[in-house]
């Protein structure tokens, strides 16, 4: 035998198999690496962005208390009607019928009475009284020596804004939802109801045809179909919110009224229908991957123990695949519950709370979209919205991480026979 052909071809050493250093690999990881740890942390400030500004809900309000204790204390707020103290050298200049400069001229009244050197008349204009009697006017302000700690502060509170700080947070568990008035009331129950129902009318709408096309396109639909029909749909995910509101408030809801034949023409019904066009493609398009990923073993058993197509397609692959199809219709109700547009257009805009699918409601989303323009930064309305933005991004999480690794990991058990 040749010694030749006894050598290996090659000789492997720990110097050839240690990994070499490559710049372009070393840079693709850390930037990998650095974007994921940005998205994170630009995650977690929206998060703690959102519920800051939702503190103002919370705290009481005694910006105007401070202003005006101060202002009772010893610096008097400028008004229209009041006189400040002259010195004896020049009056001061008022707006109505006051004294100027000289003691010879007398002050203009309403009452149309000559003035006299012993006691001058009651005026509306506030002029400035004499020592020895000062009347009384409407336009001056008595000057108090009361510090500002003395001061009660819910005495020098506006009555809007007694009723604002009073009703703010009991408000929260009532039923009316009026921000905007002299008694305001933040009910949140209406937007949490009308919420649900649209989320409920549009999965039960949307849950069941998205499924059983995800079932045909995977089972059944010849190749040359499937390739068609999943571009088709996934191309409605594309079209933009406002397109899928406008087509419910013009169309849709006249259609869906003359059929039904209810009074209220927008309501969480025409809503449902509406955000159920916007969910098919999302539910779709993870169940059908879903179904496709099961292994190709589990539909040939099927067949080979007798089973025709549509009882593999029905008890074997649909159930095996039911995690994935479960996670679809969680992303589903993510993406109705969260939804702005549609809801702004299409549900009726009445914080309503019964459970009739067939009248006017409002939802979370739209609460904002529609108010948080119109709100005065700091308010207490204004934190009443980022604490619905924030309720909000806790219902999702709750669900995708109840979803994720309770209910999830326990059909997964189920379906492994553990």
């Amino acid at each position: 035998m040749n010694s030749d052909q006894a050598k290996p071809a090659y000789i492997f050493t720990a110097e050839s198999l240690r990994k070499k250093f490559r710049f372009s690999e070393f840079f693709a990881e850390k930037l990998i690496t650095s974007v994921a740890f940005l998205s994170i942390a630009v995650i977690i400030l929206i998060f703690f962005f959102v519920f800051r500004e939702s503190l103002p809900a919370f705290k009481h309000r005694l910006k105007a208390t401070t202003e005006e204790s101060r202002a009772s204390a010893g610096n008097k707020p400028e008004n229209y009607g009041s006189s400040e103290p002259a010195t004896s050298e020049k009056k001061p200049e008022t707006y109505k019928g006051e004294e100027k400069g000289t003691t010879e001229k007398k002050p203009e009244t309403y009452t149309g009475a000559e003035p006299t050197a012993a006691k001058k008349p009651e005026t509306y204009t506030g002029a400035e009284p004499t020592a020895a009697n000062k009347p009384e006017t409407y336009g001056a302000v008595k000057d108090t020596s009361v510090s500002a700690d003395e001061v009660n502060p819910d005495e020098s509170l506006r009555p809007s804004e007694k009723a604002e700080n009073q009703g703010s947070l009991i408000s929260l568990f009532g039923i009316e939802w009026f921000p905007v008035s002299e008694n305001p009331r933040y009910g949140l129950i209406p937007l949490f109801i009308g919420t649900f129902k649209v989320t409920m009318i549009a999965i039960l709408f949307a849950a069941p045809i998205s499924i059983l096309a995800a079932l045909f396109s995977s089972s059944f639909a010849p190749p040359w179909l499937r390739e068609w029909i999943k571009p088709a749909i996934e191309l409605l995910a594309g079209f933009p919110s406002v397109v899928i509101g406008f087509f419910a408030l013009m169309v849709m809801a006249t259609f869906l009224q003359n059929m039904f034949g209810y009074v209220t023409r927008l309501n969480s019904f025409v809503g449902g229908i509406a955000m159920a066009l916007a969910s098919i493609p999302v539910i779709f398009t993870i169940t059908e991957d879903a179904l496709t990923a099961i292994p190709a073993t589990y539909k040939e058993a099927s067949l080979a123990l007798g089973a025709s197509k549509w009882q593999t397609a029905v008890f074997v692959t649909l159930p095996a695949a039911t995690p994935g199809i479960f996670a679809a219709v969680l992303l589903g109700v993510g993406r109705v519950f969260g939804e702005t547009m549609i809801a702004l257009m299409a549900t009726g805009n009445a914080a309503l709370s019964g459970l009739n699918p067939f009248e006017s409601v409002r939802t979370l989303a739209a609460t904002i979209g529609a108010e948080m323009a119109e709100v005065v930064f700091g308010d207490m309305h204004y934190g009443i919205l980022f604490l619905i933005g924030s309720l909000l991004f806790i219902f999702n999480f709750s669900i995708n991480a109840i979803a994720e690794f309770y209910i999830k990991g326990k059909l997964v058990r189920k379906i492994q026979g553990r």
